[in-house]
């Protein structure tokens, strides 16, 4: 991540029909840098080997606002992000669109058998239950518990193969420009938008 890149904010436009969260994929390494935790049955604080085969349960943030996250197409690398609004809208229309069965697995396969059962945002991060599995949660974060029926998966998860939730879906683009759209003139700006729009107008976005 770098904050000299531009930063694009990404959005749901609802009358576009079809922005939002897809899916949430089990990966090794997730771009909002969190990783989630495996629970066991009678702890709280568990280190991510340490699960337990009955519950099969894991707890992690889906998605964190205010984050810049580094993209790279081509030659223009630049930041995306999302606002505590967007985090909110994308978790509320994730489970009103019946999307929590979706989950894929290194966001190249869809996989059976694992299931978001808890979404929440995170209002006050001293008394949020995310604290109790130290996920340094903050306001606005999205939060999520899923359950993995799935051998295979679950397996993978005890293994450490999967560390980190990471999200996939549609947005539109903002742009804002952190560091020198002030020092722009109109035609400058109007070039680097239409850049940023050939890059990014609708497409998917895989975190």
């Amino acid at each position: 991540m770098n904050s000299e890149f531009d930063t694009i904010e990404l959005i749901i436009d609802e009358q576009l029909g079809e922005e939002g969260i897809n899916a949430i994929s089990l990966v090794e390494f997730p771009a909002i840098e969190e990783n989630f935790v495996a629970l066991s049955k009678d702890q709280h604080k568990v280190e991510f080997k340490t699960v337990d085969k009955e519950k099969r349960i894991i707890v992690g943030l889906a998605l964190v606002p205010d984050k810049l996250i580094y993209r790279r197409k081509g030659d223009y690398e630049y930041n995306i992000t999302f606002s505590k609004e967007t985090v909110r809208k994308a978790s509320e229309l994730y489970l009103k669109r019946l999307k929590n069965n979706n989950t894929t697995l290194e966001h190249q396969e869809f996989t059976s058998g694992v299931s978001v059962i808890e979404s929440w945002i995170v209002e006050d991060s001293k008394q949020d239950k995310t604290a109790l599995y130290n996920l340094n949660a903050k306001e606005g974060d999205w939060a999520v518990v899923m359950k993995i029926d799935n051998d295979a998966v679950w397996q993978d998860v005890k293994n450490g193969k999967y560390l980190g939730l990471s999200i996939e879906g549609i947005f539109s683009d903002k742009k804002e420009d952190m560091s020198s759209v002030e020092d722009m003139t109109e035609e400058e700006a109007g070039i680097l938008l239409q850049e940023i729009k050939d890059y990014l107008e609708n497409e998917s976005e895989v975190l």
